[in-house]
């Protein structure tokens, strides 16, 4: 494609090939970001499958479809990309991503989160800097989005959810935190 008068490869043959080259997590991330349900120029999984299949026996097509088949629309962030690929390595089940949690009282809604276990009652948070700064609100403090998560964070807790929160330090090393995950999850 062309793009400022440039030759480039469209954005589903970019994923293909970075599915193909990268490390599976990092291979995650462009692919979600491609996928990202909020992006005006997205494309959707058939756009790169249409790719993988005009090539099939180029090297690591099957890494490729792998990273494929786990990519999502839903996931917002490099930080949930990756927290999705950490609970899956961990063997926790596959989360609700940008799950709507609705009071059981009235039915309006308590707050969506990241990832949650509903069968478990459990939610999981990824906590990077974002909504703590760049995404305030005109004339809004960094002070009231603290209060306001917070008070998001205890309607959770009274729906009966167990909430988790892990940031970037905690994706290096994820096994703690999947425990403390694990530990939460209430018998199914």
């Amino acid at each position: 494609v062309v793009v400022g008068g440039i030759a480039v490869t469209s954005l589903a043959r970019t994923v293909a090939d970075l599915g193909r080259m990268l490390p599976f997590e990092q291979a995650v991330v462009f692919a979600d970001s491609a996928f990202f349900h909020k992006r005006r120029d997205r494309i959707e999984q058939a756009d790169v499958l249409a790719v993988l299949d005009h090539e099939p026996r180029r090297p690591h097509t099957r890494a490729a479809r792998r990273v494929l088949d786990f990519a999502s629309p839903l996931s917002e962030s490099v930080g949930e990309s990756r927290s999705r690929v950490a609970v899956a390595a961990a063997g926790l089940p596959p989360p609700v991503l940008q799950w709507e949690v609705h009071a059981a009282a009235d039915g309006h809604l308590v707050g969506r989160v990241d990832m949650g276990w509903p069968r478990q009652r459990t939610v999981g948070e990824f906590d990077g800097l974002v909504k703590y700064g760049r995404t305030l609100r005109p004339g809004q403090d960094v002070a009231e989005v603290l209060v306001e998560e917070k008070l998001r964070e205890d309607a959770l807790r009274d729906e009966g959810l167990s909430v988790v929160r892990w940031s970037w330090k905690d994706l290096s090393d994820f096994g703690p935190t999947a425990e403390r995950i694990r530990s939460r999850f209430r018998p199914i």
